[in-house]
């Protein structure tokens, strides 16, 4: 019988800012490459932004972190 459970994915910090409308974008350039990406601390970082320990985070999967960070050069 072939195992079916899901392996954990690893993801990894890409980009760390307050400014919530530039992670959408920035998130919006991967997922038209088909990169997983999430953002968390969304709403901390739009209620509370008071620097870097409640910034929002994009994240990607490891696997993906050389294309994505190549996607996003001109954008970081």
């Amino acid at each position: 019988m072939k195992d079916t459970k899901m392996q954990p994915t690893k993801l990894i910090v890409i980009l760390r800012c307050n400014d919530i409308e530039r992670l959408a974008i920035a998130r919006s350039i991967l997922d038209n490459a088909e990169i997983f990406s999430t953002i968390r601390n969304e709403y901390m970082a739009t209620i509370l932004p008071i620097g870097e320990e409640m910034a929002a985070e994009l994240l990607v999967e490891e696997k993906d972190i050389e294309r994505a960070t190549k996607l996003l050069k001109n954008f970081l």
